[in-house]
């Protein structure tokens, strides 16, 4: 059976006072990201209520494209800078969609 297509959501919560370098630091993942083999899209988003707060809404042809991603020099430097600007760890959650796209 073919590997199906996954999404993925990654939220992260800045300490107080890094918020424009925690933005920084996902946004720079954001370009070199979208140009790899399987990444359908690779969204950052900005809570409107608590602009500390992200989330990265991505879609990848498989599971296994979305293995490699994880270990890009860019995706190991951010998770090590993390620890640094996040008041709480990543939360990263797979998910497969179950209702047919129109």
């Amino acid at each position: 059976m073919a590997d199906k297509k996954v999404t993925v959501l990654a939220t992260f919560k800045a300490k107080a006072g890094k918020e424009d370098a925690l933005k920084q630091a996902i946004m720079s993942c954001v370009a070199p990201t979208r140009a790899e083999a399987g990444c359908i899209n690779y969204d950052l988003h900005q809570s409107s209520d608590d602009k500390g707060s992200f989330m990265l809404y991505e879609n990848w042809v498989s599971k296994k494209l979305l293995e490699e991603h994880l270990e890009m020099p860019y995706l190991v430097d951010l998770k090590a800078k993390a620890g640094d600007l996040c008041s709480e760890p990543i939360g990263i959650t797979l998910w497969e969609m179950i209702s047919e796209p129109e």
